[in-house]
């Protein structure tokens, strides 16, 4: 036996002190959360969502000082009939009194009657950093709710950025409270079919939660390198109780196998390591690698859910090398007790594993036939995904459980405003000003007489206290998500600020606010999205061919992989593009898709795909090292796995499928993708694809290592117990 290995050489030592690497890893966890408590999380901010033109735009206008101030609007109407515009105007100046007390309100404005006079708006101006509104509004927030406490037969809300984002956080961290409760009983449920014994269903379930909750406190510390964006946390569970959950199973039941063939709990413990911690390791770096690639994006979307993701998965490898062998040394054959009477019975007995070789038979014994049927299937599925449309989540994608979106409905109802928004930036020397705001006055007055700019006049020139930086907002008359605000942003980037601004020595213009910003957006994901697609396979290829030593598997791990992630893409277009779904999983489809989830998918699915391909590779592998002839390596691999995989994949749709559940539209497309990609991962690639395939290619498998043209033995006369174990 290879003791020499780390895995091994962890698991020796916690096994031989399992007190001791226990209350390390209490101790460990317990850190982490009190330092995140410590440092508390920060939020990324507009500017921190910024990319290309307008992202650098916005940090030029920070930088000034030009930010507009976070604004939030009081409204007041009637529950039912008219409004009272004496009452109304009473309930104004008392929410105006209220307001003024407070320190982070700079003004109160006049209250703005609607045009059909059924609603009173009061516009409320916040002081201090617009960036940190959110950490600053619940005072604001109480106070509206006193009002309205005073007056029950009014409807008095607030609407605003802040909030907004208020309201977004406090949905987030609610969902993510009824995901845990759904997610723990649900996940104990098939751990204990699985097992059929509840400390042996349990230590997984502890796993996971232990990773989940350190890694939460270390994301809290890595959000004041890369900012998080409100999701993290959401990640951080998914994540890390699926692959908590699944690593602890691959080492468990390797353990318990061990133990079944006679071998005391520190041997049985020690081979587990060598075996399944190996693969739990290179899972864990394939996972770590495929996120990884998600910073090439520039984006702090892709970065904030990336570092949560990696930390997580980095957190669960090391406890299931850590403190995994401890609790299996210190429990020994009591993992096995107690005993769920029926379901140990189904989960120990005999024949379980007849149903697998019957499965397997189509792929091992007409694989050509097997595997292009398959594909063409996973083809077919994949083929509307050739019909995705991106776009940036909208106020009109936000779910409507949260209140203060109703709110902002009835304000958009009240005082309809077709007009979008185009914010200019010109950044000059300031000896230059006169010129700037000469030629941002002509900007405005060509930009009157042209349709695309037929709105309202544009509002004043605001300058930076230096003189050196100059911004002004040109409206577009048509929705911001409209093909038309689309182009009046690139007719002032092509044609109106070159034939103005640009005439202007030294200055520099660009353009920003929300149209531009979805474009810029959808430009940076396009010429990066290949850069981020190239380095997860190039990585993943090396790692998987420096693992197997094989550049077979690794390539045809890559090809089945990018397979079902394509027909999971498919499926995720047929459900959230399309309306019949709505109802089921209550949404309201926008006919697109939230630009960041294809790309963030992509990496997290091709890192989970690996986790059950190293696993159910290095058993084919096992067999193969032993001298069985390939189609025999093959199936034993497989039969001897699928159990574990089984489990395991379950285990993760059913987490990724409470996903879809949540309110958030963005949460359910990656549950949906999520649990989607690892339904057909596990029950069509490793029961169809993978065996048909590896079949096709018999000892070619292995090329160009030596067990390419190793001779086998007899089907029934391995040459090693544990061949993967010998030097």
């Amino acid at each position: 036996m290879n003791k020499q290995s780390l895995p091994v050489r962890i698991a020796r030592w916690s096994a031989t002190h399992p007190w001791r690497a226990v209350a390390m890893w209490v101790v460990f966890v317990a850190l982490c959360v009190v330092i995140g408590g410590a440092v508390q999380t920060r939020k990324a901010t507009p500017v921190d969502y910024g990319v290309g033109e307008s992202g650098r735009a916005a940090q030029i206008l920070d930088k000034a000082g030009l930010t507009e101030p976070a604004g939030e609007n009081v409204l007041i109407g009637s529950r039912s009939g008219s409004l009272d515009p004496a009452l109304a105007g009473a309930v104004a100046a008392q929410v105006g009194q209220r307001m003024r007390a407070l320190p982070d309100v700079e003004s109160v404005g006049e209250p703005i009657p609607a045009p059909d006079g059924g609603v009173v708006m009061v516009p409320v101006t916040m002081r201090g950093d617009p960036q940190t509104a959110v950490d600053r509004v619940k005072p604001l927030l109480e106070a509206t709710a006193s009002v309205q406490r005073d007056h029950p037969d009014l409807r008095v809300e607030q609407v605003g950025r802040a909030s907004v984002e208020d309201g977004i956080w406090t949905l987030v961290s609610k969902d993510l409270g009824k995901s845990s409760m759904i997610s723990m009983p649900v996940t104990l449920i098939i751990l204990l079919v699985a097992f059929g014994a509840i400390v042996a269903a349990g230590v997984p379930v502890l796993l996971g939660l232990s990773a989940v909750g350190a890694a939460i406190g270390l994301a809290a510390l890595a959000s004041h390198v890369v900012p998080d964006i409100g999701s993290t946390a959401s990640m951080i569970t998914l994540m890390g109780m699926a692959v908590g959950i699944d690593y602890s199973l691959f080492y468990l039941k390797r353990e318990r196998e061990e133990r079944a063939r006679g071998l005391g709990t520190v041997d049985a413990v020690e081979i587990a390591a060598a075996t399944s911690g190996r693969s739990v390791v290179v899972s864990g770096l394939a996972v770590i690698v495929a996120m990884s690639g998600l910073y090439l994006a520039g984006n702090v979307v892709f970065a904030s859910l990336a570092t949560g993701a990696i930390i997580v998965v980095a957190v669960a490898v090391v406890g299931s090398l850590t403190v995994l062998p401890a609790l299996l040394a210190k429990f020994g054959r009591a993992v096995d007790r107690p005993r769920v009477p029926l379901l140990w019975r189904i989960a120990n007995r005999p024949g379980r594993q007849r149903v697998w070789p019957v499965l397997l038979r189509p792929a091992l014994r007409h694989p050509a036939i097997t595997l292009a049927v398959a594909v063409a299937a996973l083809g077919a599925l994949a083929l509307p995904a050739l019909n995705l449309r991106l776009h940036d989540s909208t106020a009109t994608a936000l779910p409507r459980s949260i209140p203060v979106m109703q709110a902002y409905d009835r304000m958009t109802a009240a005082f309809p405003n077709e007009f979008t928004r185009h914010q200019v930036v010109v950044q000059a020397p300031p000896e230059r000003a006169a010129a700037v705001e000469a030629a941002l006055g002509e900007l405005a007055r060509r930009a009157r007489g042209e349709a695309l700019f037929g709105g309202p006049q544009a509002a004043p020139v605001r300058a930076s206290a230096d003189g050196g930086v100059h911004t002004v907002s040109l409206q577009t008359p048509f929705p911001d998500s409209s093909s038309q605000a689309e182009r009046a942003v690139l007719d002032l980037r092509s044609r109106l600020l070159p034939s103005t601004i640009g005439r202007v020595d030294g200055a520099t213009y660009l353009v920003a606010g929300d149209v531009a910003a979805n474009l810029d957006g959808a430009a940076n994901l396009d010429r990066r999205l290949p850069l981020v697609i190239g380095f997860v396979l190039l990585l993943t290829f090396i790692m998987m061919a420096v693992t197997f030593r094989s550049v077979v598997v690794a390539l045809t791990a890559i090809g089945i992989n990018l397979l079902s992630t394509l027909a999971a893409f498919g499926l995720l277009v047929l459900v959230f593009q399309e309306t019949w779904a709505e109802g089921l999983l209550g949404f309201t489809s926008t006919g697109t898709i939230v630009s960041w989830v294809p790309a963030f998918l992509f990496a997290v699915l091709f890192g989970l795909s690996m986790d059950y391909h190293v696993f159910v590779v290095s058993r084919i592998r096992e067999a193969a090292l032993g001298g069985v002839p390939t189609r025999r390596a093959i199936e034993t691999g497989i039969v001897r796995s699928a159990g574990v995989v089984t489990s395991a994949a379950t285990v993760m749709i059913a987490v990724f499928a409470i996903f879809a559940l949540l309110s958030m539209v963005e949460m359910k497309q990656m549950g949906v993708g999520l649990a989607a990609a690892i339904l057909l991962d596990a029950f069509v690639i490793r029961v169809v694809v993978l065996p048909a395939l590896m079949t096709l290619l018999g000892r070619a498998n292995w090329w160009p290592s030596k067990l390419a043209n190793r001779p086998t033995a007899t089907e029934t006369e391995p040459r090693h117990r544990h061949p993967e174990l010998v030097h």
